[in-house]
């Protein structure tokens, strides 16, 4: 029973694990797009060439099936976003992305290995621990970026549109939001993207260090650091969008019920 001067209201929340389904299940639609950013954002030409072109020669040369190359390291990564989605807070997205590096890198060179397991083996043996975590820092500062860009902007942006009575909160209202988010967390990252990416496929010795990547990626010329955006935008806003749609059906059929106490007005 409500105390006097406050009302209880209830609240369907998920469950800890919806995160990781959710974006499990975005990655499967959504990973043949992720890999055509890779092979653009990796390309030693000025203007990145087309994401078309890329993946016609990569269909031709290897097969359809080498548009999913990876998916096993894809999937891997998405289980650290379980404590990410509904959390939004950058220093969850500093631990868990701290470890989604090694998942990264096995995804960027997953030709070179048989599956995830393989891949993460085969570094550790041949290459040693460290670098199983080889451009960690970008993809942690990515990481953090795209925290804010999704999450704090979708429930944001659900949460105004809602209140300005523009959307309700269904199917149509999680779509616009995700949209919005999913825009804003391309602009954020895809610098980061680009650095991470070239770090993690670079060659012993190419690099030394964070400040040099940036010296040579900057050399192509500014729109260098936006390599690989339209790809990057046409997979990080349907990810996004597929994601918080299943998170939301998987929230609303299978979620749990609790009690909230507020003060009155």
């Amino acid at each position: 029973m409500a105390e006097k001067g406050t009302v209880q209201e209830t609240a369907v929340v998920g469950r800890w694990y919806f995160g990781g389904l959710a974006s499990a299940g975005a990655a499967c639609c959504t990973h043949p797009l992720d890999l055509l950013k890779v092979h653009l954002q990796t390309a030693q030409t000025k203007g990145g060439g087309s994401a078309t072109k890329m993946a016609v020669t990569i269909v031709r040369t290897q097969g359809i099936r080498a548009l999913y190359n990876g998916i096993s390291a894809s999937i891997g990564r998405q289980r650290y976003d379980v404590p990410i989605i509904g959390d939004c807070a950058s220093g969850v997205a500093f631990q868990d992305h701290c470890f989604i590096g090694v998942f990264e890198n096995i995804t960027r060179n997953i030709q070179c290995y048989k599956h995830v397991f393989d891949g993460a083996f085969r570094v550790y043996k041949e290459e040693g621990f460290v670098k199983l975590f080889r451009g960690a820092e970008m993809a942690t500062f990515r990481a953090i970026l795209m925290t804010v860009g999704q999450i704090a902007f979708y429930d944001q942006s659900k949460q105004l549109l809602i209140s300005w009575g523009v959307i309700k909160d269904n199917m149509i209202g999680h779509f616009t939001a995700s949209t919005i988010a999913g825009t804003i967390a391309t602009a954020l990252t895809q610098p980061f993207d680009v650095l991470k990416t070239r770090l993690m496929n670079a060659k012993p010795g190419e690099f030394r260090g964070i400040g040099h990547c940036i010296m040579v990626t900057a050399k192509l010329g500014p729109m260098a650091f936006y390599k690989g955006f339209v790809p990057a935008f046409v997979r990080l806003a349907p990810h996004t969008i597929l994601t918080f749609i299943f998170f939301e059906q998987l929230r609303k059929n299978f979620g749990y019920t609790v009690v909230l106490t507020r003060r009155e007005d």
